[in-house]
Formats: C-alpha cells, sequence, structure tokens
C-alpha cells in the first residue's frame, strides 16, 4: 500500500476499558508500521486513552472528531470518534465492572455502523470481557455472536489466522474456524452437525482464497481421538463430519479429512493445510496459540464487514501496569488492512 490517503481507514474499537484495550492501541500507535499501512482512528471514549497514554508515559495527542473519514491521525496523533457525547463512566482498571462492558457495546455498536456505512473500510476490535458485556445487559458470547447479529449474518465463523513466518512452512500461513465455538463441552456433540462443520469449510475456503491468492488446502479435524478407530471411540466422524467433506468435495473444495487433531496440526504446521476447521473452541485456539500466540488474529468469516480482533483477552491481571503487549494488535491491524484490498473477495 502507498503512503496516500489510498491506504485503508481502518476503525479500533477501545475494547473494555478496565482491561488492556486502551493500553495497547497507545502502545501500537507510536509504530511506524500501523500508520504505514492504514489511517487508523479509535472508535471509543476518549478519556480511556489518555489515561492509557499518561500510563505508558505517551506523548502522543488525543483528538476527538464526528467523522472519521475526516480524521488526520499521526504517530503523535489519535483521532477518536466517541459514542453519543463524549461522557466515559469511572471505571476501575482490573475488575469486571457493568458500565465498562457497556462502554465496549457502545464502542463495538457505533464502529459496526461505520463499518456497514462504508465510512470505514475495516474494523479491529480490542479485546471484551463477557462477563461485564453480561453485566451490561448485552447476552452476546462474544464478539463474534454480537457482530453476526448487528449485521444480521448467521453463517458466520471465528477465524485465528497465524500469518507466515516461523514456525510455519506455508506461504499463506495458517487459518483454524471453529464448527462449534463459545458453548460448554457438554454441548459440543449436540451442536456439531454436518451443516455446521459444512459452512465453517465454506468459508475458511473463501477466507484463504483472499488471503492466498489461489485455491487453499483446507483440513478438518477429527473430533474424537484417533478420528474415531473405526468407530470404537465414537460416530461423528462418520456421521456428521465425513458427509460435510464430501459435499465440500463436490463443491469444488479442496479438502481432507477427518483427520486425527494430534497429527492434523503438525500437517499443517509444516504447510499441507492452509486452512482448518476445528470441531470446539480449544482444538484450534490451543494448537494455534502455541504456534504464534503474540502474531495470532482473530478474523470474522462471513461478515459483511471487514473484522480482525486480537487473539487474546483484556488481561485484568496486568492491567493498568503499562507491560501488556501490542503486538498482536498491531498484526490485527495489518490483516484489516490486507483484506480491504481484496473487499469484494471477503466481505461482500
Amino acid at each position: 500500500m502507498s503512503a496516500g490517503n489510498d491506504r485503508p481507514l481502518i476503525a479500533i474499537t477501545t475494547g473494555d476499558p478496565a482491561g488492556i484495550g486502551p493500553e495497547i492501541i497507545v502502545a501500537a500507535w507510536s509504530d511506524p508500521r500501523v500508520h504505514g499501512i492504514c489511517r487508523p482512528v479509535v472508535v471509543g471514549y476518549s478519556e480511556y486513552l489518555r489515561r492509557a497514554a499518561a500510563l505508558r508515559r505517551s506523548n502522543v495527542q488525543i483528538e476527538t472528531c464526528d467523522d472519521p473519514q475526516k480524521a488526520r491521525p499521526s504517530p503523535n496523533v489519535i483521532f477518536c470518534v466517541a459514542p453519543g457525547e463524549d461522557r466515559a463512566p469511572p471505571v476501575q482498571v482490573g475488575r469486571i465492572d457493568p458500565r465498562a462492558g457497556q462502554a465496549a457495546f457502545e464502542a463495538i455498536l457505533l464502529a459496526a455502523e461505520l463499518a456497514l456505512a462504508k465510512k470505514v473500510d475495516g474494523l479491529v476490535t480490542a479485546p471484551i470481557n463477557k462477563e461485564a458485556l453480561h453485566a451490561a445487559g448485552h447476552q452476546y458470547p462474544g464478539h463474534t455472536e454480537l457482530l453476526a447479529d448487528l449485521c444480521q449474518r448467521q453463517q458466520v465463523a471465528m477465524v485465528l489466522y497465524l500469518g507466515p513466518g516461523a514456525p510455519l512452512r506455508g506461504t499463506a500461513g495458517l487459518a483454524i474456524a471453529h464448527a462449534t465455538l463459545h458453548i460448554p463441552m457438554r454441548e459440543v456433540i449436540h451442536q456439531l452437525t454436518a451443516e455446521a462443520v459444512f459452512t465453517k469449510i465454506r468459508l475458511i475456503d473463501q477466507l484463504m482464497r483472499c488471503i492466498k491468492g489461489s485455491e487453499p488446502r483446507i483440513g478438518v479435524c477429527a473430533l474424537n481421538p484417533h478420528a474415531g478407530e473405526g468407530g470404537l471411540f465414537g460416530r461423528e466422524e462418520s456421521l456428521v463430519i465425513t458427509p460435510a467433506i464430501k459435499r465440500a468435495t463436490d463443491e469444488g473444495i479442496r479438502v481432507e479429512g477427518p483427520v486425527p487433531a494430534d497429527a492434523i496440526m503438525v500437517q499443517a504446521r509444516d504447510g499441507r493445510f492452509d486452512g482448518l476447521v476445528a470441531m470446539y473452541h480449544d482444538q484450534g485456539h490451543i494448537a494455534l496459540k502455541l504456534l504464534g500466540m503474540h502474531r495470532a488474529v482473530n478474523i470474522t468469516a462471513g461478515l459483511p464487514i471487514i473484522r480482525t480482533s486480537v487473539a487474546h483477552g483484556t488481561a485484568f491481571d496486568i492491567a493498568g501496569l503499562g507491560r501488556a503487549d501490542p503486538s498482536s494488535l498491531i498484526e490485527a491491524i495489518r490483516v484489516a488492512a490486507m483484506l480491504s484490498k481484496n473487499r469484494p473477495s471477503f466481505a461482500a
């Protein structure tokens, strides 16, 4: 991307202000890579950014504006679009607070409206606390489900993405979609259907075609140990997962599986697959975060807007200490900017 105004306009939400969201935004802002690839603008209450700047002993200036397209951000100036009258409720860092959950919700709502109206080219979200969000009266399991509701989309996928580079050997990086997501483990088997697996295969294929620029190789994880061992350890592989893979293959998607999860992750690391479909949250999250915790990015596939996020939480245990690592946020901004170049094939 060039250094002119053709750089995409990327909105970054502040996340839960009791967590590290505002802090990592301030920390990332001075990184020249951010301004080289996009024009960032923050959505949320400006006071939380000022507090974070003081914490990080940053000289960055915080300016408010009512139109992100009028913002002229630089490494020295953060432009902030605030909900309503920019009156930030007082929130203590490191504690669950319904006021913090509400502030996070208002930032997401405004940022989604801006993205849907095409006033920004992409959306990057800082982490929220689900308990605080629920305490504020918003009964969503997380960003993925909230944004799907705001965008009126039912078929979406939470994808963890790790860009190319060691220890990955593939040229396009590795993306993992999840057939089931924020539900108790006891519910996974009940919600794991052939339709759910097929939908995630199709979404991860579309995403990786956008990122790779050519046909990706998709692998599908088994649910049970040893892929069920011919039915000895479970029949979900034959009854649910294999029919979904056959349907995807019949549609021309290059997909293999089901492969035992311990084996498929090694194969993906070594470059055999560009994208994977995991059967449940931790099956995908643990493996990918072990490969690159601080470079990992969360992408929501299936939305009409571009949305990426950090791959970590609010980190209440270190909030307010001034040592939160902004690496995942910087990478999320990079991926959002990259996806914005291919908007017709990704967010339609």
